[in-house]
């Protein structure tokens, strides 16, 4: 066991490096995401652009598996690197795979690159192991919030970045993954020599956190407690039908956007535009959203996400090639998903017992990610055989199961 420093200085510093390199780890993952199902479709017709978003959907929740299990056993530092780590791989990966015209690498990059996703999910978590009590919340959504800063920029450096790289014999399209490259370089190597001592073990050591080095709970108990509460059903039910419409919408968004911009420059820094709302929409109110979850209840906060999330898709589905429509859309469609996400989140949490608590969340991230990634797969057929307009009216529709549950009685 280590010796605990004072508590209060430390939290301090860590929450600063961990803000700092959620910018810059946001800044990374938006923009290959910008430019990812751009990127699919180009080698691999519309239909490889969902699935092309999936693989990195996937890759975030498999990715978290062994990086949780790193910091069970060493604390927040060797995960968050490894998973920073898996993405800088990923990215160089796609630029190779773009080099070479070979597919099967390009979705192999993809999958790893997802692990930069994790790395900034996971990072929420390490902002309140030495928090106050009372403080929690309120640091978790500054570090939420931080990824607004580097995710918003993101999409916008995507024309930058290919016109840099271009003139040196990089091919189209894959700039903006050599720059995710060098950003989660940084990520990792900032926390792997910063992240000293490691707030997880610091709160263990201080007997500061809840955390608990017992074993998991198993997968069976998990979902018996899930089926045995009404609201952990709910709680469920929200994340992964907020997280299975955000991503089958956004997803086919830039594919659909190439479809009437036709010009290379144009339409990097259209879907640069576009793209920046959405991601404004989901993270830059979270302080707000959770704000409201605690002020008004968990169900009303989900329902106005599915109201907000059916609106979304209402505007996708008429916006032709209105760019502005379009991004009222996906600003919609980033809040909606913002209120499932928060809401859902901590209607599950507060749910089940707690001795249950980490095996139900894993199994709602579980969920929540293979459901998303069979939606993003999806997406692109339906683009590819109905059009854009039919995948936002599907969409729309997938919400309506998810109001008539959450105005149920409890």
């Amino acid at each position: 066991m280590i010796d605990a420093p004072p508590v209060a200085p430390l939290q301090r510093r860590t929450l600063g490096l961990l803000v700092s390199t959620q910018v810059i780890g946001g800044l990374g993952v938006a923009s290959g995401v910008s430019i990812g199902a751009l990127l699919a479709a180009e080698m691999a017709g519309p239909t490889a652009a969902g699935l092309s978003g999936s693989a990195a959907v996937i890759g975030a929740a498999l990715i978290a598996i062994p990086a949780t299990r790193l910091m069970r056993t060493g604390g927040r530092r060797p995960g968050l690197v490894f998973a920073y780590a898996a993405g800088v791989t990923g990215s160089l990966l796609v630029v190779t795979a773009v080099w070479l015209q070979w597919v099967p690498l390009l979705f192999l990059g993809t999958f790893l690159f997802g692990g930069a996703s994790a790395a900034n999910l996971q990072s929420r978590y390490a902002a309140v192991d030495l928090a106050d009590r009372d403080r929690r919340a309120r640091h978790l959504s500054l570090v939420v919030w931080a990824t607004t800063l580097g995710a918003v920029v993101g999409p916008n450096l995507a024309p930058f970045t290919d016109r840099v790289t271009m003139p040196l014999g990089v091919p189209e399209y894959a700039g903006p993954y050599l720059f995710s490259a060098l950003a989660f370089g940084l990520g990792a190597v900032a926390l792997f020599v910063l992240l000293r001592p490691d707030p997880l073990l610091v709160a263990r050591a201080s007997a500061l956190s809840d955390l608990s080095d017992k074993a998991p709970s198993s997968w069976r108990s998990a979902f018996a407690a899930i089926r045995a509460s009404a609201g952990a059903r709910l709680g469920v039910s929200a994340v992964a039908v907020g997280h299975v419409v955000m991503v089958g919408v956004m997803s086919m968004t830039p594919v659909h956007i190439g479809g009437y911009v036709h010009e290379h420059g144009d339409l990097l820094r259209i879907v640069g535009l576009v793209i920046s709302v959405h991601i404004t929409g989901m993270y830059g109110l979270s302080p707000v959203i959770g704000w409201a979850t605690d002020r008004f209840g968990r169900r009303p906060v989900i329902l106005s996400g599915v109201v907000l999330l059916a609106l979304a898709c209402a505007l996708s589905a008429t916006a032709g090639d209105r760019t502005v429509q379009l991004s009222v859309a996906l600003g919609l469609l980033g809040v909606g998903w913002g209120g499932t996400m928060v809401a859902g989140s901590t209607l599950l949490s507060e749910s089940v017992p707690v001795g249950e608590r980490a095996g139900v969340q894993g199994l709602s991230d579980i969920i929540m990610g293979v459901s998303a990634a069979t939606a993003g797969a999806l997406a692109g057929v339906v683009v590819d055989l109905f059009g854009y307009a039919t995948l936002s009216m599907l969409a729309g529709i997938a919400v309506v199961p998810l109001a008539a549950l959450a105005l149920r009685r409890s």
